[in-house]
């Protein structure tokens, strides 16, 4: 109850400043309001190259991209404790013409946003295993106004960017979308993987941070966040056994998801590397030899190496119960599920992997992502 009435204070409050500000004519400038930001980097520098634009950058808490200011680019703070940021943010939000968001931000509810504006949601998966926005099973646990305010959120995209069909039908169920709101343009950050040069910067950029890295064979463990678990995070995975099993030519990375807050104590340093807070995931999948997830949507930029993949399902009833999936999990998944530690090393050590499954799988989400998204963006918007 207190919260519902924190929220429609802080809406309120929101929706007055909008009106106030809304006001003053629309200027030739775009606004990107980044929780993740690794989409938003790259529509960003495109959007300094291709447009006349003056660019601002609203960062939220928990943001791990790093957003220089510039002679064409401002950046602000986008949380209600630096207040003088928090209102200059919303005079920024209601005087642009083109408004790229990566999340859902709750905010939207209270802003009508007057023609020709355009809010482009640059969704931070590539794709979608678990179940999320009208389709998470949750909403029937949350009050009435509650859901109009979900619902009122989505109705302010204009527009959703894409790399996928399969996307397309995902986002018409979770945000209840129509066809012509879809950007088949493919997914900005992909881009990285078809840049040679950045690709070899992030490799020796990774080896020089971490040198254990070199002549190893890399495993990235990358799970996706549990509701239970964001403020304690202990990994379900047997760190020992692996290091005992797969001996001194194996080095482990950890990748846990933006939304956990509690810190990971690394007793195992000499094996294992904890990477949560290294801002350009990418650059991490590019020196991994395997991915080792779980529910998360990493598999579909992976895909893209063409290297293998497992999938540790350990709790995979209770997350069918409490998340539920898009599609069949263990048919739809490109490797090997398995649900313990030891299923991880036999999987590694059979290498009997399925790379034309992979191969057909990268090519279903990532259909649209062809190294050029970010390009094909800017022209659709702007052009």
């Amino acid at each position: 109850m207190l919260r519902e009435f924190s929220i429609n204070v802080y809406l309120i409050f929101t929706r007055i400043l909008f009106t106030l500000f809304s006001l003053v004519p629309l200027k030739n400038k775009t606004v990107f309001i980044a929780s993740f930001g690794n989409n938003i980097q790259h529509v960003k520098n495109q959007c300094l190259k291709d447009t006349d634009h003056d660019i601002v950058i609203l960062v939220t808490k928990g943001t791990q991209v790093i957003f220089e200011p510039s002679e064409r680019e401002k950046v602000y703070l986008f949380e209600a404790a630096y207040f003088f940021q928090f209102i200059s943010s919303f005079y920024h939000i209601a005087t642009a013409k083109y408004i790229f968001v990566d999340n859902y931000f709750g905010f939207l509810a209270a802003t009508p946003f007057k023609e020709p504006v355009k809010v482009i949601q640059l969704w931070h998966a590539a794709g979608a295993i678990k179940r999320f926005g009208l389709k998470d099973p949750s909403t029937k646990f949350r009050s009435y106004h509650a859901n109009i305010r979900f619902r009122k959120v989505y109705q302010r995209f204009t527009q959703v960017v894409v790399g996928s069909d399969k996307m397309v039908d995902i986002f018409k169920q979770t945000f209840h979308l129509k066809d012509h709101q879809f950007l088949k343009t493919g997914i900005p950050r992909t881009d990285f993987f078809y840049d040679k040069q950045a690709v070899s910067l992030a490799y020796k950029k990774l080896h020089a941070i971490h040198p254990q890295l070199k002549d190893k064979t890399v495993l990235l463990y990358a799970p996706t966040f549990r509701d239970r678990e964001i403020n304690y995070y202990k990994p379900i995975i047997d760190i020992d056994l692996l290091k005992r099993q797969l001996g001194e030519n194996y080095i482990l990375l950890l990748r846990l998801h933006p939304a956990i807050k509690h810190k990971f104590f690394n007793d195992h340093d000499d094996f294992l590397i904890d990477v949560s807070d290294y801002a350009y995931l990418n650059e991490i999948l590019v020196v991994s030899d395997y991915l080792i997830t779980d529910y998360s949507s990493i598999p579909v930029e992976y895909a893209l190496l063409h290297r293998p993949m497992i999938f540790y399902s350990y709790d995979y009833d209770r997350y069918l119960t409490d998340r539920g999936f898009f599609e069949d999990y263990h048919t739809a998944m490109p490797g090997p599920v398995v649900t313990s530690t030891k299923g991880i090393i036999d999987a590694i050590k059979t290498n009997d992997f399925d790379h034309q499954r992979i191969t057909s799988f990268s090519n279903e989400w990532n259909k649209y992502s062809r190294g050029n998204a970010a390009e094909l963006l800017i022209k659709a918007l702007y052009k």
